[in-house]
């Protein structure tokens, strides 16, 4: 994505998706420190893209790039838990990061790589193991009974979510 252009006597600086891009290396890593998936996988992606938004969004403080990871692992497993209305929880987050960009009259470029990575997430589904039929339990339970050979369309949230959380539980 290319910004506006900046290079007039304006003072006003190169826009950067830094936020957005934190937010993406800090999923990138639990990811592949949890070497559930194949990196170079769409249930990977799935996973990324879920825990980035995750992590974009449920820094309310606009502090991402000075965030902990530690400090945050609560909060983000709580986000992506089995139950959590996670995705009613990102359209309210990014409705409410809509109304203060267009409050301010400039475009975010971080919102709108969260958007396009929600859109991404919504749009496409893959065909995976069903995990309508999971149970919530209190305790984290590894590995989870799930029956591979049962397979369904899944939007790539679903499936992004029990695999983010499940790399949050295994930092």
């Amino acid at each position: 994505m290319l910004p506006e252009s900046k290079n007039d006597t304006s003072g006003e600086e190169l826009a950067v998706p830094m936020a957005w891009m934190y937010a993406e290396y800090i999923a990138e890593e639990l990811l592949r420190a949890g070497d559930l998936v194949p990196a170079p996988s769409l249930e990977f992606r799935s996973g990324r893209q879920t825990l980035a938004l995750t992590v974009f969004l449920s820094d309310t403080a606009d502090e991402l790039s000075g965030i902990r990871v530690v400090s945050q692992l609560d909060e983000w497993l709580a986000l992506t838990s089995h139950g959590h209305p996670w995705q009613d929880w990102v359209r309210e987050r990014l409705a409410e990061l809509g109304d203060r960009e267009t409050a301010r009259g400039r475009q975010d470029p971080d919102l709108a790589l969260a958007r396009a990575a929600w859109d991404w997430l919504e749009r496409t589904e893959l065909f995976a193991a069903d995990l309508e039929g999971l149970v919530p339990c209190p305790q984290p339970v590894l590995p989870l009974d799930v029956d591979e050979d049962r397979k369904a369309w899944t939007p790539a949230w679903q499936l992004g979510l029990p695999l983010g959380n499940l790399a949050l539980q295994l930092f």
